[in-house]
């Protein structure tokens, strides 16, 4: 993760100095999704890349923090989470789950669990339809147990799909999410987000960019993720 994130927050800190600020961004990284956003609700540090859900989750318990960008792929907010199963599976579609087994990613993932169980809910599947259903905790993890023959089915996000897909894997439904969210802590400086703020919506580097596999950043308002808010409440009726 350092390595990963380390261009871009250099990118950061040598934007600042052109806008005329001095700014010393360290990294960071927590073990988990769950202390991550206990983090920044309590505010022990100031600004993150988040998935959707998070930020919902983490909206919902401190109202006062505020989205500072959103990611994005040559304009697109909108990308795949999409259902997996084994190539030679006779499961054709969601339906075709009822009595098999299913693996999630992360129990707080946006694609991982969220937005795949309203989905789920709408073909008329719920946690009884299952033999066993799991948390794996990672999109990889996912992929690699439906192809090992693990569970019959799972979800992941459609750059592991792509990662993955030679190892017999096919696609059996898909479904939209939204770009991931930068977010500041409540009561962050005004003058230091938007610094960093313009800096980010500015950035154009496809060396630094591609830390993010993203074309760059947009503008974002609690708007762009309603339909993610949605998915999750819907979801508690999994």
């Amino acid at each position: 993760m350092y390595k990963k994130f380390k261009p871009i927050l250099n990118y950061l800190e040598q934007d600042a100095k052109r806008q005329g600020v001095d700014i010393n961004i360290k990294l960071k990284i927590y073990p988990s999704y769950k202390t991550a956003l206990e983090g920044i609700v309590k505010g022990e540090y100031d600004f993150a890349r988040f998935g959707p859900a998070s930020y919902i989750l983490a909206s919902e318990q401190n109202p006062n923090i505020k989205l500072l960008a959103m990611e994005h792929k040559k304009g697109k907010k909108i990308f795949n989470g999409a259902f997996i199963t084994k190539e030679n599976s006779s499961i054709k579609s969601l339906k075709d789950l009822d009595g098999k087994s299913f693996a999630f990613g992360n129990a707080q993932s946006t694609i991982g669990r969220y937005l795949a169980q309203a989905e789920l809910l709408d073909a008329g599947l719920n946690h009884k339809s299952f033999t066993k259903y799991d948390y794996l905790g990672r999109h990889d993890k996912v992929a690699l147990s439906v192809a090992n023959g693990d569970y019959d089915a799972g979800v992941v996000k459609e750059s592991t799909l792509k990662k993955y897909k030679d190892r017999g894997l096919k696609v059996i439904a898909t479904f939209q999410n939204v770009t991931k969210p930068w977010i500041v802590r409540a009561d962050f400086d005004s003058k230091t987000f938007n610094i960093l703020q313009n800096s980010l919506l500015s950035l154009k580097d496809k060396n630094v960019l591609k830390v993010v596999k993203k074309s760059g950043f947009l503008k974002a308002t609690p708007e762009d993720y309603a339909i993610i808010k949605k998915g999750m409440d819907k979801s508690k009726k999994f």
